[in-house]
């Protein structure tokens, strides 16, 4: 097992670009100033990087408008061949991505790597659809005309990634956006901007030409992205978020009429039912509840258990949450880290005790951990009441609250009483029942019998406040695809 040493860290810290990347170019913000990125684990400063200025995202959707007409003439097998070069490259640094990714979001390394797999997946599946964008020829039903549609590239896109997953959430967008012929600008979270930064030296290293790729950290995002959402040369956005930005931005884009992906909140349902393989049941759990520390919009944010299996699922749970170490992500014994901020980790505590004051009892942890860093005990209720917040509020940690219920159709109630719809997960046995559930449920995912949905090959998004459009899958590449039509005089007419 690899030690992680403070020279390692301070190592690969140095790699590490610390200006804005606008027009293929390393550069210090506008009026110079900078900003912190810190250690959640500690509060210690990382590095110190450039802050951008309105001026400066001006500068980077200009370089993206004035990269746009060539780009989108490229080869795409020469688009393939750069995400196949970048896919490459990220798995030959694995090491390097995940530390970064643990020293400035907080997740374990185990969880970190995990990642890198799932991130640079995005730029290989891309690399192989770049190919196969195609469009259709026909002759029109009355036989009098020719029928031809091509797509093209939608053109410059603005990105704005989460804190959570800082490489996934940005291969997701960057990599189809590449493979369809879009420039783009990125803003990464201010929280977690250094990976974002180390994978565009990567894709510059990769081929990528200047302009294609531009990157703006700032922690005045408004100020920086406002503008740009409503300059005419912008066409396309994409918003990995709360509901609550999301629905603000849709209202801003409306202006352009841009085109926009929005992956918002969720509040997901796991359902275990009485027929479930209990030990798959609680494995799955630990899964979609756990991962990433419980940070993540496709975390089970409601346990719901039919009451034949509840006590034996909670005893389990309770025994597999207690194994679960919290410590620095570096530390290998390191099963939870800490959570982002302190903000996190008071909304965290917020809803425990909502939960505990409406009813619920904590049977395990429901503490901030004391000493340095944003920690916060695995956690688990049990009787939590409907109408408590942690049932319709994400929860964005290590918190698994239970609900039980009697029967498939009241299951199926509780798991839609939300304004989400992003995924919803289930265990049983009965193979009619699983199916349909997957037609009951107001989700864009569903996982049945496993706790990960995931997947570079499938299309990722939810349904109602959770959303619009879908990342990844053959549907990924849509999103950057504009679909043309030209009608052709019939070839005959003069014969």
């Amino acid at each position: 097992m690899t030690i992680i040493t403070v020279a390692d860290e301070r190592a690969l810290l140095q790699s590490v670009p610390t200006g804005l990347f606008i027009g293929g170019v390393w550069r210090e913000a506008g009026d110079g100033g900078t900003f912190d990125v810190s250690d959640p684990s500690t509060g210690a400063v990382l590095l110190s990087i450039a802050d951008a200025t309105p001026a400066d995202g001006d500068a980077a959707l200009a370089s993206a408008f004035a990269a746009q007409h060539g780009w989108a003439k490229t080869a795409p097998r020469l688009r393939a061949e750069i995400l196949r070069a970048a896919f490459e490259a990220v798995t030959a640094r694995a090491d390097d991505f995940a530390l970064l990714m643990t020293l400035e979001m907080g997740k374990p390394l185990a969880e970190a790597r995990g990642e890198v797999a799932y991130g640079a997946e995005f730029l290989r599946w891309f690399s192989e659809e770049t190919a196969r964008i195609s469009g259709r020829f026909a002759v029109a039903p009355d036989g009098n005309s020719r029928l031809l549609v091509t797509k093209r590239p939608v053109g410059p896109c603005l990105f704005i990634t989460p804190w959570n997953f800082p490489l996934a959430m940005a291969t997701r967008k960057i990599a189809p956006a590449i493979a369809a012929g879009c420039t783009m600008v990125l803003k990464p979270a201010a929280l977690t901007p250094l990976t974002a930064l180390l994978f565009a030296q990567v894709l510059q290293e990769s081929g990528l030409p200047a302009g294609v790729l531009n990157v703006v950290q700032t922690t005045s995002a408004g100020a920086v992205t406002a503008p740009l959402i409503q300059d005419p040369r912008l066409r396309k956005l994409s918003f990995t978020g709360s509901t609550e930005v999301g629905r603000r931005l849709i209202k801003d884009a409306a202006d352009q009429v841009l085109r926009v992906s929005m992956e918002l909140g969720g509040n997901a349902p796991l359902l275990v039912f009485d027929d479930a393989d209990l030990d798959k049941a609680v494995s799955g759990a630990m899964l979609a509840k756990m991962r990433n520390g419980g940070e993540a919009c496709t975390a089970a944010n409601r346990i719901l258990v039919q009451e034949g299996v509840a006590e034996a699922f909670t005893k389990m749970l309770l025994e597999r949450m207690r194994a679960h170490t919290v410590a620095r992500g570096t530390d290998p014994s390191s099963k939870i880290g800490p959570l982002v901020d302190e903000g996190t980790r008071t909304k965290v505590h917020e809803l425990v005790t909502d939960a505990v004051d409406a009813g619920a009892t904590v049977a395990l942890g429901g503490r901030s951990v004391d000493g340095p860093g944003y920690f916060y005990e695995p956690t688990v209720l049990t009787n939590v009441p409907a109408h408590a917040r942690i049932m319709s509020e994400e929860v964005f940690g290590p918190v698994a609250p239970i609900l039980t219920f009697a029967t498939e159709a009241e299951a199926i109630r509780l798991a839609n009483d939300t304004e989400f719809g992003l995924v919803a997960y289930a265990f049983t046995r009965d193979l009619n029942r699983g199916l349909r559930l997957a037609e009951e449920l107001e989700v864009g995912m569903f996982g049945l019998n496993t706790g990960i949905v995931s997947n570079p090959a499938a299309p990722f998004g939810g349904v109602k406040q959770s959303g619009l459009g879908r990342e990844g899958g053959f549907e990924g590449i849509d999103e950057y695809l504009e679909t043309r039509y030209v009608g052709i005089a019939d070839p005959y007419a003069d014969v």
